[in-house]
């Protein structure tokens, strides 16, 4: 083909392309990437977004009365169904107003896209009418953030944003849009029309060489465990019936953090519970005591490890995380893998099989024996009281009556969330919603109307407390 028959053809194919406005362009953009439901809150900077939605049957937006309720609902939208969660503010205090909840799924590595108006771009910089530095402010809490000055840039933008959110560790991702730009046209393009212009391609394979090293040395383990976070759980379901898989072939005891419950059956008895300073007395001792550690999507949180010198100090670690800053961030392991947990969990099982590895029934049966009788302190025992109901009772008769229902949990934050981790047993994940790493009061609430709006004919429960309650009560 010739040069101007090319440029012939390139011209063909933009008359053939749709013509939208920015704010057109948004709504489009959504509906591609198999968006539902998305949480908000109008204003100036974002009317045209809005005027574009009011046309759009296929996407159902949620009023909320504070922009933090709208990040907290996304992200129980998010965290109970493994899709990216969807915030729409306006500028200024519309986007101040969400940060709490943009940093609450950093932290907890939930999966947001979360639109921020702006004020037209001839005006940024000049202290305008709700005008702030949304991209300076959101720039250390965020996975990724864009400020659109060319509506030509928004397809591929908003495109980018969601593989962004969703695949490696999940993650925040706020695009900051002038109302300006809304405004203004430009060819639609979608999502496999688009070429990225960030090279983010994240390790989800383990390497084949420090699986088999893995599976050798949990082999040779006397006093083995498997330490499991969020991270299975945001792998998917199939991580979950992996994790299980490998508890059997090896023999060893499961615990986990605050956001990994669910990831293993309570129900279980290979199940040790919550690990850390609000875990039972069997896990936090069979961590201590254990000869082979191995963490599974978690990141060696302050809350479970404690004093650093004195975690699992006679362990070797092994440690399996998609992000690889996290490998040897807190408490140096001597193997690393970068996976996403359900394909290195398939790669280990597959390897232990192949080698046909077993472990010491003599030794593992000695490590059983000595969980037992950790176990048998129930360190969660709590005395009966004729006159008053206490929370640990309630929260187990809410368990009992419950357990055969849809049921879905979220929590505010404090001691009743502890409560909740300890006495509500799960079974499955994406359950279990509740605030881990930021610890945000106010949480529980807008979170269940997301699940809810998820799964409208299931029984979500709010386990709250009256202060948090209050942080977002409107």
């Amino acid at each position: 083909m010739t040069a101007h028959q090319t440029i012939q053809a390139d011209a063909a194919a933009e008359q053939d392309q749709e013509i939208l406005t920015g704010a057109e362009i948004v709504v489009r953009s959504l509906i591609d990437q198999g968006v539902e439901v998305l949480f908000g809150y109008p204003g100036g900077a974002v009317l045209p977004i809005y005027d574009a939605l009011f046309n759009e049957d296929r996407l159902r937006h949620v009023l909320v009365r504070h922009e933090q309720g709208a990040t907290h609902a996304a992200e129980g939208y998010a965290r109970s169904t493994g899709k990216p969660g969807v915030v729409l503010v306006t500028s200024g205090p519309g986007a101040t107003n969400a940060i709490t909840g943009i940093v609450d799924a950093l932290m907890d590595s939930i999966p947001l896209v979360v639109i921020t108006g702006q004020v037209a771009t001839h005006l940024i910089g000049t202290d305008a009418f709700q005008e702030c530095d949304t991209i300076g402010i959101t720039r250390s809490i965020t996975k990724h953030n864009y400020l659109v000055k060319d509506v030509s840039e928004l397809p591929r933008i908003m495109h980018e944003a969601f593989h962004i959110a969703t695949s490696g560790r999940p993650g925040p991702v706020v695009i900051d849009i002038p109302k300006d730009v809304q405004f203004s046209k430009a060819a639609y393009k979608g999502p496999k029309e688009v070429t990225w212009a960030h090279n983010y391609h994240p390790r989800t394979k383990g390497d084949a060489g420090r699986i088999a090293e893995a599976v050798a040395l949990i082999a040779g383990a006397r006093r083995p465990i498997l330490y499991t976070g969020g991270g299975v759980i945001n792998a998917g379901p199939r991580a979950a019936e992996l994790l299980r898989e490998l508890a059997t072939l090896t023999g060893a005891p499961v615990t986990s953090t605050l956001m990994g419950l669910g990831a293993f059956p309570a129900s279980d008895p290979k199940w040790l519970g919550m690990l850390g300073m609000h875990g039972s007395f069997e896990a936090n001792n069979a961590m201590h005591d254990c000869d082979v550690m191995v963490a599974i999507g978690a990141r060696f949180d302050d809350r479970v490890t404690g004093r650093l010198d004195a975690f699992a100090p006679h362990s070797k670690k092994i440690h399996i995380d998609i992000d690889a800053s996290s490998i040897s961030k807190n408490v140096r392991v001597d193997i690393g893998i970068v996976g996403d947990a359900g394909s290195v969990l398939e790669d280990m099982i597959a390897a232990w099989k192949s080698r046909n590895l077993t472990t010491d029934k003599a030794a593992m049966d000695d490590w059983w024996r000595q969980i037992e009788t950790w176990r048998a302190r129930q360190s969660f025992r709590y005395a009966a009281d004729a006159e008053y109901i206490k929370p640990q009772y309630a929260i187990e008769r809410l368990y009992a009556l419950t357990r055969d229902k849809d049921v879905y949990i979220t929590t505010e934050v404090g001691q009743h969330q502890m409560w909740a981790a300890q006495f509500f047993h799960f079974e499955e994940p994406n359950r279990w919603m509740t605030s881990g790493g930021l610890g945000t009061m106010g949480y529980g609430l807008p979170a269940a109307l997301g699940v809810q709006m998820a799964h409208p004919g299931a029984l979500v429960v709010d386990i709250a407390g009256d202060a948090s309650v209050q942080m977002t009560m409107q």
